[in-house]
């Protein structure tokens, strides 16, 4: 463990379910998925950018409910804005998605 933080700053981070409605590998990137993740947020679905290409095809996300945090400051990779960052586990350097384990609404939270 790197570091110690306080339950106060644990609660400013939004972690969300967000079902993947689409995704797509970034053209010219080995790693890069954008996908299209349903919050249940009227405003719409959201891009989120995720470096999971060595592990997920992209076709195989697609349906999948997993958690993401979604308050995040927008950042553009590769040319593409990600509005949320993918909560998931890297056992050995690998990756391995988290999924509830029964459907819940989209945005429904974790805490």
């Amino acid at each position: 463990m790197d570091e110690f933080i306080s339950y106060e700053d644990f609660q400013k981070v939004d972690i969300r379910i967000g079902t993947i409605l689409a995704a797509e590998l970034i053209p010219d990137t080995d790693k890069l998925i954008k996908c299209t993740v349903d919050f249940g947020e009227e405003a719409g679905p959201r891009t989120i950018v995720s470096g999971i290409a060595a592990w997920y095809a992209p076709e195989a996300l697609v349906g999948k409910q997993c958690p993401y945090v979604v308050n995040l400051t927008p950042r553009v990779i590769r040319g593409v804005e990600s509005q949320g960052m993918l909560f998931a586990s890297s056992p050995d350097g690998g990756c391995v998605l988290l999924h509830p384990d029964k459907g819940v609404p989209p945005g429904a939270t974790t805490k």
